[in-house]
């Protein structure tokens, strides 16, 4: 009932016209920009970080998530149209609704992914009101062990779920781990990585870390792989749905969010599981398996409405724990720390008009992602025809503009072009880039809890695991490593049991 009560307060200041002005800004901007080809959220929201700085924290979290959504949503336009995912969880997407794009079906593609976004939000929305306060409530017992567990938990849940290797995962992990150093040792004051710089005394911040690896770095990479034909645009219709296709969409839109929050609430869960899931799901309940792969739009309903709700299942550990499970949601814990703001279990009590404001804006935003897109799908179609070269020479422009802005220093432009060679070479050599961003942004809060754990205990590393908590925080972490372990030796035994058993009976044959 407290919630709700909140929740209401919330949208007394989410639906004030200036907010309801940031929050339709918000989500066009993000929208527009998400919708080019290879611009996913992530760098979507690192590009639009700046623009926000100028506005009070209310108003700019909420046309913060405007941002988040739109992109997320115009990651899926480009998938649909030009078979270009804007990130990994608009990958499944393409699956489907590229080839319904290129039967002349592509508006239907497109009402699909944006009513799943909306479904997928709305009901990933409503668990986030129902099950934040309560794991704020019992995160507010948590100690410094059991935080560090649970950042363990999220450095090794990182590096195994993405990339093409752990060992590329883990090098990603370091790099980060490496940047987050550069600075002031907190406890002792002494300089490390700084190379007698005092610009660099206060570390790097976390926005030019993102712009480099995520808008440099891919511009770059665009650049060194640009070809001179570019890509034509796929005309698009009136974006509507008929009778049958709504018949074949409503189960997913609500089997996809049952799939996505959980995932996206665990650390480093993100989007691109819950997505895939979706998809096997949908594939093995329709009734038209032979329209997968040949664009069955329950292929491209049931994983948007996911990655939606993924989306707001990533906001319950940032805001809850201050953990980011995805890089939208490190960018936006760095801009949380832009204001001075530390999510964690006592930012529902320090900060309850920003919060219920923010979460109430999420439901706004919902209706006005909708609202824009149905009508406006022919419009993003043409953004696709800017030649890639004007694109990224675009994205170059505003990524230094946005990080001179952050300090106002030149040497934070020298440090995002370094950065943005770190991440063409992380592309060059399939290291992902989610590892390095987490690194970044957990590193220094992950060696601030490991000393305070150990300070407690005077020095015995046995006071990291003198929690419930973070013995069995430690237990899962040992499954997630030793899982590939296991399923090794599984198969192994399978495979020697049949051997076995074949021989007895040709022995006894």
């Amino acid at each position: 009932m407290d919630s709700l009560n909140s929740l209401i307060d919330g949208f007394g200041t989410a639906l004030t016209p200036m907010n309801l002005l940031w929050a339709a800004i918000g989500v066009l901007l993000g929208t527009a920009i998400g919708v080019l080809p290879g611009i996913g959220p992530a760098m979507a929201v690192a590009l639009l970080l700046p623009v926000t700085y100028g506005l009070d924290p209310t108003g700019a979290f909420i046309m913060f998530a405007g941002i988040y959504y739109g992109a997320m949503f115009g990651g899926s336009t480009t998938s649909i149209l030009l078979n270009t995912p804007g990130e990994s969880a608009a990958v499944v997407a393409a699956i489907e609704g590229n080839p319904m794009a290129k039967g002349g079906r592509g508006a239907q593609a497109l009402a699909a992914a944006a009513i799943g976004h909306f479904a997928g939000g709305m009901i990933g929305t409503i668990l986030l009101v129902v099950l934040a306060p309560t794991v704020a409530s019992l995160a507010i017992g948590i100690g410094a062990p059991d935080y560090f567990a649970i950042m363990v938990l999220a450095f090794i849940a990182v590096t195994s779920v993405l990339g093409a290797s752990r060992i590329r995962g883990i090098a990603s992990l370091l790099i980060g781990l490496t940047i987050g150093l550069v600075g002031l040792d907190q406890m002792t004051g002494q300089q490390r990585l700084t190379f007698g710089s005092l610009q660099l005394a206060d570390g790097v911040d976390v926005v030019i870390v993102a712009v480099g690896l995520f808008a440099i770095g891919e511009a770059l990479w665009v650049a060194a792989h640009l070809r001179r034909s570019t890509g034509k645009p796929i005309p698009v219709g009136r974006p509507w749905l008929g009778r049958a296709d709504l018949k074949r969409t409503w189960k997913p839109w609500l089997r996809g969010p049952v799939i996505g929050f959980p995932f996206g609430a665990i650390p480093a869960g993100g989007a691109e599981i819950p997505t895939f899931l979706s998809y096997v799901t949908e594939k093995r309940l329709s009734k038209h398996r032979e329209q997968f792969g040949k664009g069955a739009i329950e292929g491209v309903a049931g994983p948007e409405a996911a990655a939606s709700a993924s989306a707001a299942g990533t906001l319950v550990s940032m805001l809850t724990l201050g953990l980011p499970t995805t890089a939208v949601a490190a960018v936006m814990l760095a801009a949380f720390q832009q204001y001075g703001i530390q999510p964690g279990p006592l930012l529902f009590e320090r900060e309850p008009e920003l919060v219920w404001g923010l979460i109430a804006s999420l439901f706004v935003g919902m209706v006005l992602l909708l609202a824009l897109n149905l009508p406006l799908a022919p419009v993003w179609a043409k953004l696709l025809r800017i030649p890639r070269p004007y694109l990224y020479a675009g994205i170059l422009f505003f990524a230094a503009v946005g990080a001179y802005a952050v300090g106002g220093e030149s040497l934070d432009l020298v440090i995002l072009l370094i950065i943005g060679l770190i991440g063409f070479g992380m592309r060059r050599y399939g290291l992902p880039v989610l590892p390095a961003v987490i690194g970044v942004i957990l590193g220094p809060a992950a060696e601030q809890q490991l000393r305070r754990a150990l300070q407690i205990s005077d020095g015995s590393v046995s006071g990291l695991v003198n929690t419930p908590f973070s013995v069995t925080v430690y237990a899962i972490v040992v499954l997630i490593v030793a899982w590939p372990l296991i399923g090794r030796l599984i198969v192994r035994l399978r495979r020697g049991g049949k051997t076995a058993e074949g021989s007895r009976t040709v022995g006894g044959g």
